[in-house]
């Protein structure tokens, strides 16, 4: 797939990006680009992967310069430097604006300026119906990708996105910082033990990335179905893979968050198409000249259901426990663990 092909990922220094280097380093790919702010993070890398494949780059998604830096000789792009931390973002808003708004029109930009095949940008369910200015930036990364689509031919450059759950045992998540309550015998912090959030791992989302990277049209949004849970039963689950009784102290909902977490809008579900696994969403193809739709008219769209973290398939506490016993992170944790 990635033959002789040169790989570029912003934000290659998070889980995501380490992700993908597990996934492609020992394929004929020819080189891949780690692109970020961080120099002791990309030394790390450095140090860890040892392989002359991998290429690092310091910069700024803010800079687009930096980027273009980046970019020459690139065949694809995927794109998931962002500002993630809800509580954050509330707080800084700006930031956020110029991370994953701004950030992603320099990052497309640069790419249709120097002929790069195929950008893949990196959204979050957050971006569907948003209440929190984390969600608000990603919507309108969205609406960027899809609307920078329609300036390019897909023939040169095609650009769409995916849009996933919650990633688990990703940096910033909850499975970490449980687990690091546990081993220091602390009581489990939970906000709100009925909300419910999807559950995906690091490798599905590898995954979903490749598979919009095979099967997604210029302006799609492609969307993977995935099981969710209580914040609560995970908290359990994760409590009994320890074997350890600690206390659940629920410390209320923290700034900016939902209840449970949509991935495929209602208005979205009336377009998207069913793909198995997965959903495609495709862009809206009209144009400015909203007369032609008066008068020759538009077929009536039945409202449909939206796919959330409630209506999806919600995972008992001996199926949250399977699924993370997936999880490298935690076989690693449980084989150095003693109570």
């Amino acid at each position: 797939m990635f033959k002789n092909k040169i790989l570029l990922i912003t934000g290659g220094t998070g889980s995501f990006g380490n992700a993908v280097l597990n996934r492609f380093l020992d394929t004929d790919i020819k080189e891949i680009r780690i692109f970020s702010r961080d120099e002791k993070k990309q030394d790390d890398m450095r140090k860890q992967y040892k392989n002359d494949k991998v290429k690092f780059y310091i910069g700024d998604v803010r800079n687009i310069q930096s980027i273009k830096n980046a970019m020459y000789d690139v065949d694809y792009v995927f794109h998931a430097a962002a500002l993630k931390q809800v509580p954050s973002c509330e707080f800084f808003p700006i930031e956020a604006v110029k991370t994953n708004i701004l950030g992603t029109e320099n990052v497309l930009t640069a790419a249709i300026s120097c002929g790069v095949k195929k950008v893949i940008c990196l959204s979050t369910d957050k971006a569907a119906y948003p209440i929190n200015a984390m969600g608000i930036s990603k919507a309108m990364m969205e609406k960027v990708f899809v609307a920078k689509s329609k300036t390019v031919s897909s023939d040169r450059t095609v650009i769409c996105g995916t849009r996933y759950g919650n990633v688990m045992a990703s940096r910033g998540s909850v499975i970490p910082l449980f687990v690091e309550q546990i081993k220091n015998g602390q009581p489990l912090t939970i906000t709100e033990p009925s909300m419910t959030r999807f559950l995906m791992s690091l490798e599905e989302a590898v995954e979903l990335v490749v598979f919009a990277f095979e099967n997604a049209k210029s302006g799609d949004v492609m969307v993977q179905k995935s099981p969710a849970s209580t914040v609560g039963d995970l908290a359990q689950a994760i409590k009994e893979l320890f074997s350890v009784d600690n206390e659940i102290n629920i410390i209320g909902t923290r700034h900016g968050e939902k209840q449970y977490e949509t991935l495929l809008t209602k208005e979205e579900s009336m377009v998207a198409e069913d793909m198995g696994g997965f959903y495609r969403v495709p862009s809206d193809k009209r144009d400015l000249n909203y007369d032609k739709y008066f008068t020759e008219g538009k077929k009536e769209l039945v409202l449909q259901e939206e796919y959330n973290s409630n209506n999806t398939e919600i995972l008992n506490i001996e199926q949250i426990k399977e699924k993370l016993l997936s999880l490298e992170y935690i076989k690693e944790e449980l084989k150095g663990w003693s109570k």
